[in-house]
């Protein structure tokens, strides 16, 4: 279901959205980010990732959103749950004077770099970092640095 900009401006101003993000490792133990075109986050190193939409299946959103970010198509059992997330923006994707809160489930899966095809409609560029490094970097977002912090994790205990 496709929402007009209009709709989906009353969803972001008055709910969470609910998304994946992909903790994309290399065969050197580096970690995928994409430098953020959009906002919220614009500007921003960033894990690959995207909202679930309606009535849509979460295999079937992993599968659209390892296809869309990644240029591959994969199961979820290709990856392992790496915890619930919550990501808070002061902006949005319109501009207008709202918060963006996403409540993110985090996948980590581990693939051959050669194999990706990485598009360039979410980011303008992109680079593998150690977690030493992506730690270490300013220009990484909070919220992408959180993946490498434990005690980050929103998740409830028990899960």
């Amino acid at each position: 279901m496709f929402l007009t900009p209009e709709d989906f401006a009353a969803v972001v101003r008055t709910t969470p959205l609910v998304a994946i993000d992909l903790i994309v490792e290399n065969e050197a133990g580096e970690f995928l980010l994409g430098k953020r075109n959009n906002r919220p986050a614009q500007g921003y190193w960033f894990v690959p990732g995207g909202r679930i939409q309606k009535d849509e299946p979460l295999s079937a959103a992993f599968a659209r959103l390892t296809e869309a970010e990644l240029g591959l198509r994969l199961p979820m059992s290709a990856a392992r749950f790496h915890g619930v997330w919550q990501h808070f923006y002061d902006d949005n994707f319109s501009g207008d004077a709202f918060s963006t809160h996403y409540v993110v489930l985090g996948f980590r899966l581990r693939v051959n770099a050669q194999a990706l095809a990485l598009p360039d409609a979410q980011h303008n560029d992109y680079r593998w970092l150690t977690p030493q490094a992506l730690l270490a970097a300013e220009q990484v977002h909070d919220n992408s640095r959180a993946y490498f912090q434990a005690e980050q994790r929103a998740e409830a205990p028990g899960l």
